[in-house]
């Protein structure tokens, strides 16, 4: 990957940057089995063609920062950290970090960096499934894992929306806790081998035959249903499905129902080889 630096900020965040860059052959990180397998491929075939600035990566180096901070921490007697996991899937390798984990506990735990919203909204399940797979690999090299938990550090928490917003976080930094059972280590088992799978297939196609990604992959924001009337330039209503925009119009009046895109969210704004996506080329772009 080619790390610029257009605002001529200091050399160390261009360091920093460009730590655990190299990719391996046949091994893949649990983040990247998490995102759509065309972006996942698409990373790895354009990986030194693409083009990233320091200045839009500064959020990923503030998480980066937070870690090297708590790597300074001595593990107690039944810990261990930053522990880099290598397993056999198949013809590949599995590739993981965690930040901690505590045999005493039996807990894996990692650090993230977030928005407040994540937490506003509660929607953790990439970050189960992350905690998951690491899991998975500790098992495999036969230590026992019950629980893992996140300490999410919200970058962006207002001390004054916390005095005026009945649901929003009360402090910056919260901890979310996950229970894993014999049943979740075996689908996510199976989540791994298929994946390996798909991504055994996708190496076969060239770029513009890769599958799409899926709208959840694409942070889509769904298609919505406006209510219009003639003349008039606003919505009357806006709502998530046809079929209810065009209840709504019976009811309440209207001329027409106006269908407006969902945004993939991702592809305009955090995918690093877009570039070389013709689907975002095609549909995205313009």
């Amino acid at each position: 990957m080619i790390i610029t630096n257009k605002l001529d900020l200091p050399p160390a965040l261009v360091k920093m940057a460009q730590r655990n860059m190299e990719l391996q052959p046949n091994e893949y990180r649990v983040t990247s089995l998490l995102k759509g397998i065309r972006e996942t491929i698409l990373e790895r075939r354009h990986f030194n063609e693409i083009e990233q600035d320091v200045s839009d990566m500064i959020w990923l180096l503030f998480g980066t920062a937070v870690h090297n901070v708590l790597e300074s921490h001595e593990e107690e007697e039944n810990e261990f950290k930053e522990e880099r996991l290598r397993i056999p899937i198949g013809d590949y390798i599995l590739s993981g970090q965690f930040d901690l984990y505590n045999a005493e506990t039996e807990t894996i735990t990692d650090y993230k960096t977030c928005s407040v919203w994540k937490v506003v909204f509660g929607d953790y399940s990439d970050w189960r499934k992350q905690l998951l797979i690491y899991a998975y690999m500790l098992r495999e090299i036969g230590f026992s894992v019950k629980r893992g938990e996140v300490i999410a550090i919200m970058k962006d928490h207002s001390k004054r929306d916390t005095k005026i917003k009945p649901d929003y976080p009360p402090l910056p930094v919260q901890k979310i806790t996950f229970d894993f059972t014999l049943e979740d280590f075996v689908e996510i088992e199976e989540f791994l081998k298929t994946r390996f799978a798909e991504i055994s297939e996708a190496e076969k196609l060239p770029d513009d035959e890769l599958p799409i990604c899926t709208p959840e992959e694409r942070y889509n924001s769904g298609d919505k249903f406006a209510v219009m009337k003639n003349g008039r330039k606003t919505a009357l209503r806006v709502l998530d499905s046809r079929e209810e925009a065009e209840q709504w119009r019976a009811e309440n009046g209207g001329d027409y129902v106006e269908v407006r895109k969902g945004e993939d969210k991702k592809c305009m704004d955090y995918c690093s080889c877009c570039k070389f996506c013709n689907y975002f080329r095609e549909k995205v772009k313009e």
